[in-house]
């Protein structure tokens, strides 16, 4: 079999020409751009296996790169290369293979005859499949030794790893390396989580409770599927996402909290805050304008409403109308390295320097808006990173700056499959929950 059926999908898509869009995707990755808006340029057709097989390559190309340097020392065009090792990291796994190895070697061929810049190059890209297919074994004991070929990370990545988590290093390497589950968060002014696991399971969508108002499903769907999405009466959010606003908050209430949702888009945690707090009034911001609508469309599937504006967090002259807030959300901007399962493009994209700028404005954001907090209000500072520098390391250093601030009870750095302790979940655990940090800061009262 050739081809990649796409489900609703009535004619097959060759194989080719799912791998030329690939490489396409991975050439574009390699050189700085964002996956998640390259996948919007792909047609819709194309879009889902091509996401699939870009994932897949992502995931696999630490080692994938590493074959193709043992079978040319020499690299292709940049092009080429990515067709290449897109190509080999389908051929990596021989436990759970994608496809019949001839497919992949014949498929890709293919590709590259049908692309006139790539067209002289299809000998060589056959050539190389074919003798990778041939000598395996000796190629990937000899790529075994290479710390990123075995990982599938890049070096400074997993050595930041390694001293931040020693402990969980394999843990997040490896879970990095498959697909996430998919969770949903519960509506609780409209439905309940048995109720909604219910309706689920008489569509054939089976999953388990997980944290104070969410479901994790055994399979992803589209959420066309889902009952009660259009309605506003679930959300797809991970399960450590869902904890901030029950963090924030305490209980469920009906008071008017004056809240402000510092960097929200796009507006999951905005809208949780609101189901959370029904009668606040949240201002949610966020620097990009585009980003800014996406927090709208949100909230008006779930029929409830924020002051939303496009504004940068770290600019409070430019939005701040003088009113002190009652509790302030800071999901500050972060390497997003906790869902990288989810985004297995960030890998590759971000790079070591990133880290210490990145936390230098996640530094400047808490030291900027802390005063526009109230005498005895919460903040809660949070990242989707497991890198200390943008949670732990970032906060300690605050709480020296700020010696009135008080650290509360707080989750601190979340690691994908380890059951974390003292979170505000209810009866269930988080699941499979990607990596976050979480600290809950309280202003003292006068």
């Amino acid at each position: 079999m050739n081809v990649l059926v796409n489900a609703g999908q009535a004619q097959p898509i060759p194989l080719w020409r799912q791998l030329q869009q690939v490489a396409r995707m991975t050439h574009a990755v390699m050189g700085g751009q964002s996956l998640t808006a390259l996948l919007e340029t792909v047609p819709a057709n194309l879009r889902p296996g091509v996401q699939a097989l870009s994932f897949h390559a992502l995931r696999h190309w630490g080692a994938a790169r590493a074959v193709r340097v043992l079978l040319a020392a020499k690299a292709p065009s940049a092009a080429v290369d990515a067709l290449l090792c897109s190509a080999l990291s389908l051929l990596l796994d021989t436990e759970r293979p994608l496809y019949p190895e001839h497919t992949v070697v014949s498929q890709t061929v293919e590709a590259a005859r049908r692309e006139h810049k790539w067209q002289r190059q299809a000998g060589f890209i056959n050539a190389c499949l074919r003798r990778f297919v041939r000598e395996r074994d000796d190629l990937m004991a000899e790529i075994a030794v290479n710390p990123v070929a075995s990982w599938n990370h890049p070096q400074w990545w997993i050595d930041q790893i390694q001293a931040d988590h020693p402990e969980h290093m394999a843990t997040l390497l490896n879970m990095a390396q498959h697909a996430p589950p998919m969770t949903l968060r519960v509506n609780l002014n409209t439905s309940d989580v048995s109720t909604t696991l219910a309706r689920l399971q008489a569509q054939g969508l089976n999953g388990r409770a997980v944290g104070v108002c969410g479901i994790e499903l055994d399979r992803p769907v589209p959420v066309s599927q889902l009952p009660g999405f259009a309605q506003g009466e679930v959300s797809v959010q991970d399960a450590a996402a869902q904890i901030a606003a029950p963090l924030l908050l305490g209980e469920r209430t009906s008071e008017p909290l004056r809240v402000l949702d510092a960097c929200a888009a796009p507006g999951g945690k905005t809208g949780h805050l609101l189901e959370w707090a029904p009668q606040a009034q949240v201002l949610a911001l966020d620097v990009d304008a585009q980003r800014a609508q996406k927090i709208e469309q949100n909230l008006q599937r779930l029929k409830v409403h924020a002051q939303v504006r496009a504004a940068d967090a770290a600019e409070p002259d430019s939005w701040w109308d003088g009113q002190l807030f009652d509790a302030i959300m800071l999901d500050a901007p972060c390497s997003a390295s906790g869902i990288v399962r989810r985004h297995p493009d960030v890998r590759w994209l971000r790079r070591a320097s990133d880290i210490a700028k990145l936390a230098a404005l996640q530094a400047k954001l808490l030291d900027v808006l802390w005063p526009l907090l109230k005498p005895g209000g919460r903040m809660v500072y949070c990242t989707c990173s497991v890198f200390k520098a943008e949670g732990q390391d970032n906060v300690q250093a605050f709480l020296k700056r700020n010696t009135q601030a008080v650290l509360l009870p707080s989750p601190g750095h979340l690691i994908p499959g380890q059951v974390p302790q003292g979170l505000p979940v209810g009866d269930n655990q988080l699941g499979e929950h990607d990596g976050f940090y979480y600290a809950l800061l309280q202003k003292p009262a006068p």
